[in-house]
């Protein structure tokens, strides 16, 4: 599910960074192909409607840096949405402080 993901929105920005300038309606033709994506690879509606929104607003409103060009300005602000959408801030492999965590291990002792 996610190598197929990956590949569609690889296709996608590939696309988006090779133009110089774009147009708002490349903008939305790319939203709309990101969108069609994440709904094959299963993600819910709702939640899908919510984080083309958060980026087509993001995107169209955007002001394009000089070191990159409007198509990586897009993929980083897909980039930055999906970061956020899957737990953003957390840090990696820190369990939560409010509440203590069991950890059982089980296994066999060697055999001499």
């Amino acid at each position: 599910m996610f190598d197929s993901l990956t590949g569609k929105l690889g296709e996608i920005f590939d696309g988006l960074t090779r133009r110089g300038a774009l147009a708002p309606e490349d903008v939305e033709l790319a939203m709309r192909e990101v969108r069609v994506a994440l709904l094959e690879a299963d993600v819910s509606l709702p939640l899908v409607k919510d984080f083309i929104a958060k980026v087509e607003k993001k995107a169209l409103g955007a002001e394009i840096l000089r070191s990159v060009t409007p198509g990586q300005m897009v993929v980083k602000i897909v980039h930055d949405e999906l970061v956020e959408l899957l737990g953003g801030g957390s840090e990696e492999g820190v369990l939560p402080s409010v509440n203590t965590s069991g950890i059982n291990l089980a296994g066999t002792a060697p055999v001499a």
